[in-house]
């Protein structure tokens, strides 16, 4: 069906709201990538069987409901990430107001779920959330989700995630149809810039002085390209909004074409992320079919073509000018600026790049205005930012909440804490290209100027939880390990200095490390940060640089102790015999690869440290928990 008027679009609208509106009871079972790796495709399938021989049942949308025959007019629907990752499978049963979220749903329990819950109104305790003893029914009474603001992800875990349809009942498109009709681009511009939205993909540049720089170029050709290669480990805010909403960032884009007066765009996406790009390409599809991509859209003069790109997985192609390279066909590689990409972008014309939570948020800023959104977050960062908790936390999962909001509210208000109960530590923000903040930084405001006093920036969203079980060293060790594989090798500084840098931290944390090296790390670190070619490399040391910062002792200790407090860098393992727990049963010297373990039947084993390898597999073996590890 050709949506070609805006009247046309706004009948659709009415009509499939009312079509929802009709159905007595929607299933919606999250088939974000999270619960898809713990089975949430098994349970949709099982669900949607369950329901197709179901007397009495009819899973087709009948307007006002009733019919005979039917007693129940039922949807079972695929959504994006609802969310709390760490507890998938998610299903929500949701009956006209009220939904109720079950947890951890295995296919043995699609039948209770279906008689139960679908077709009777009780609802199963044993699959309700529980913390601290409370159980919690509807997902707005969790406080993972409850103390969230979400925009960028208001759909999310709502909605059928392919359905245009759904998408255009819960409001879809009424932002471009409002610009198309009531603004010129001057004026989207316009509300875009005082809104004060800033780019989310780590730099923070304000995303209307970008639009404004490229409508006032001279060349009239034009592009809008969203970055969608999210490389940051730990880091998923960008994909699941793909995957979970695609139809709102494509309308956030063809705003920002209609704002410049572009009539193409491309949505760079890693190959890492089959289900967004196959959820985008889906999307496109349907618009272009439906006439909301193309030429004349809603019968007036604005057209807009847009595009899919995979990348390779490359880190570096995040970063403007190496993303462009990358869609022209050429190696990802930064170039020297300027010109800037808002001069010489995509074919060296004129080109708006931000990153999809950046796209995310502009149908709510056109449809509800500047002064809303900055009634958000804080003056300097107006909104909201997503986030995605990893690492040692009790509740894993994609958030999103006002800017300006603490660490603390995030780690233990929202994510429930440090798992076990253990000691916070740290946390790793900003992916590779951050740094680390610590428990004096709890109370800081998570804004983009607030961090960088501290050494560290917001980045794309990505927040790695870490307890004292944490070696620092290694966690600079790991990033920067990363950071050097990814490095594009286009400049001196990066491609070198990274290299030397990793030499250094591997030799620390081998138990070879010397107090110069401090020194050394500090120094090329710098000499990288202020002489790298791109923001990628320019970041690079930032891991490096507030580990040493905040934790020096810890590389003191590794160097002048050949000590590891977390007990986790292999080479300043020992393993220990205690004779007061062991039986002399010679099971550790029996599962020893290298006969590092001798003694004589009841009496007490001894292990020879210069032989043994830290394979781990004495203390496995002990019985007698007779083995510990000694750093």
């Amino acid at each position: 069906m050709k949506i070609e008027t805006r009247e046309a679009l706004q009948n659709l609208r009415a009509g499939a709201r009312k079509e929802i509106d009709s159905c007595d009871c929607r299933i919606l079972v999250c088939s974000g990538t999270g619960c898809i790796a713990t089975g949430s495709n098994k349970i949709y399938e099982r669900l949607l069987e369950i329901a197709k021989d179901a007397p009495g049942v009819t899973l087709e949308f009948k307007p006002c409901g009733g019919g005979e025959g039917h007693e129940h007019y039922l949807g079972v629907k695929k959504t994006g990430c609802q969310g709390i990752c760490e507890l998938g499978p998610l299903v929500r049963i949701q009956k006209g107001s009220k939904t109720i979220q079950y947890i951890k749903v295995q296919p043995e329990d699609c039948e209770e779920i279906f008689e139960r819950s679908v077709l009777g109104n009780e609802v199963l305790e044993h699959l309700l959330y529980q913390q601290k003893g409370k159980t919690y029914e509807t997902p707005e009474e969790i406080p993972f989700i409850a103390k969230q603001t979400r925009i960028a992800l208001a759909n999310c875990g709502k909605l059928d995630a392919e359905s245009l349809e759904e998408y255009i009942a819960a409001g879809g498109f009424t932002a471009l149809e409002k610009a198309l009709f009531e603004m010129t681009p001057e004026e989207v511009v316009d509300v875009v810039d005082r809104s004060g939205l800033r780019g989310r993909g780590g730099g923070g540049f304000p995303t209307g002085r970008k639009w404004k720089q490229v409508a006032r170029q001279a060349e009239k050709t034009r592009y809008v390209v969203c970055n969608g290669d999210e490389g940051d480990p730990g880091a998923f805010m960008d994909g699941s909004v793909m995957e979970g909403d695609p139809y709102r960032l494509i309308e956030g884009m063809m705003l920002g074409a209609y704002a410049v007066t572009s009539q193409e765009g491309y949505i760079y996406v890693r190959a890492e992320y089959p289900m967004s790009v196959a959820r985008l390409t889906h999307a496109i599809h349907e618009l272009e079919e439906a006439g909301l991509l193309g030429d004349n859209i809603l019968g007036t003069d604005f057209s807009f073509h847009l595009h899919i790109n995979r990348g390779a997985g490359a880190f570096v192609c995040g970063e403007g000018s190496a993303l462009t390279a990358s869609i022209e066909g050429n190696r990802g590689m930064p170039r020297v600026k300027p010109p800037r990409t808002v001069e010489k972008g995509l074919w060296e014309k004129p080109t708006v790049l931000n990153n999809v939570e950046t796209f995310a948020n502009v149908p709510r800023i056109v449809l509800d205005g500047a002064e809303w959104y900055r009634s958000i977050g804080t003056a300097g960062s107006p909104g909201t930012k997503t986030f995605s908790l990893t690492g040692s936390i009790e509740n894993t999962g994609l958030i999103e909440v006002p800017m300006g909001t603490t660490l603390r509210e995030i780690i233990f208000d929202i994510g429930g804490g440090v798992k076990n109960g253990e000691k916070f530590k740290a946390v790793q923000i900003g992916g590779p290209s951050g740094g680390c903040l610590t428990e004096e930084h709890l109370d800081v405001p998570l804004d983009f100027d607030s961090v960088k006093r501290f050494g560290a920036i917001v980045g794309s969203g990505g927040l790695v939880v870490m307890d004292e079980h944490t070696c620092m060293v290694e966690v600079a060790r790991f990033f920067m390990s990363f950071t050097q594989r990814e490095s594009c090798g286009k400049c001196v500084p990066c491609r070198e200095g990274t290299k030397r840098m990793l030499e250094i931290l591997e030799k620390i944390v081998a138990g070879k490390g010397e107090l110069e090296d401090l020194d050394r790390l500090e120094e090329l670190a710098e000499m990288v940060k202020s002489m790298a070619l791109c923001g990628l490399g320019k970041s690079a040391p930032l891991p490096v640089l507030s580990t040493l910062k905040t934790f020096r002792d810890e590389y003191v200790e590794h160097i002048v102790d050949h000590k590891c407090r977390a007990k986790v860098c292999e080479a300043m393992r020992r393993y220990i015999i205690n004779p007061a727990f062991c039986k002399g049963c010679s099971k550790c010297a029996k599962n020893c690869p290298v006969g590092a373990i001798s003694g004589k039947i009841k009496q007490c084993y001894h292990i020879n440290t210069d032989l043994c390898i830290k394979c781990d597999a004495c203390r496995e073996n002990c019985a007698f928990d007779a083995i510990y590890v000694e750093a």
